[in-house]
């Protein structure tokens, strides 16, 4: 599930050059990937954490909580340092930036669908370095205290969304997405509204 239609392709074409893999379908937005879920038999869903009518980490709890859900594969620009543990707390099995994707898909595909989870050795070492209690070099600063949902809102900040939008697209209350806003200008360190955004625009783009 990518929103872009090149990307959709060129991961297509390397899974069906598989004798033993084939893509079974396609999707560009969240709603139309739960309707392709419910109606076909994937084994395993390749899910972008940007989506044009919500966010991935979204439609990965929701994919997690259907009946019979097929194992999920995130693959995303975004750091991984960042959003891998995230993506594995809702549900996701693996997690595989777009920059190794095409060298690494199937890999990743083929571990996930043995029962496996994939992570890159450099999230995998992240990790473990936060279970050992021992900080991780190169932290990446204070975006990481961010809990899932303020980061979700944070990253739509950062595409300029106001706050009824964002509600619309998280299912929340304005007053709820006013809520997070505060929290995170808190643990930002940023006194106005304006700070903030700038911040979230400089970020997202850096993403990218």
């Amino acid at each position: 599930m990518d929103d872009h239609p090149l990307v959709r392709a060129g991961l297509s074409t390397v899974i069906n050059q598989e004798p033993d893999l084939y893509v079974c379908g396609e999707a560009g937005t969240a709603h139309d990937a739960l309707d392709l879920v419910r109606h076909t038999q994937a084994d395993i869903v390749i899910v972008d954490l940007t989506l044009p009518d919500g966010t991935g980490l979204d439609l990965v709890k929701r994919l997690a909580k259907l009946p019979g859900c097929p194992r999920l594969l995130v693959c995303s620009i975004h750091e991984e340092a960042l959003f891998a543990e995230r993506a594995l707390a809702a549900g996701a099995s693996g997690y595989i930036h777009k920059a190794e994707a095409t060298t690494l898909v199937v890999t990743a595909i083929r571990k996930v669908l043995s029962g496996s989870s994939y992570l890159s050795e450099n999230v995998t070492q992240t990790l473990l370095h936060q279970l050992s209690g021992r900080p991780a070099k190169d932290s990446k600063g204070s975006v990481e205290n961010l809990t899932p949902r303020e980061l979700q809102v944070f990253m739509l900040i950062g595409k300029c969304l106001s706050a009824s939008k964002i509600g619309e697209q998280l299912h929340l209350s304005v007053k709820t997405i006013e809520t997070h806003r505060a929290k995170i200008k808190r643990k930002l360190n940023l006194a106005t509204s304006g700070e903030l955004t700038r911040y979230a625009v400089q970020w997202v783009l850096e993403q990218h």
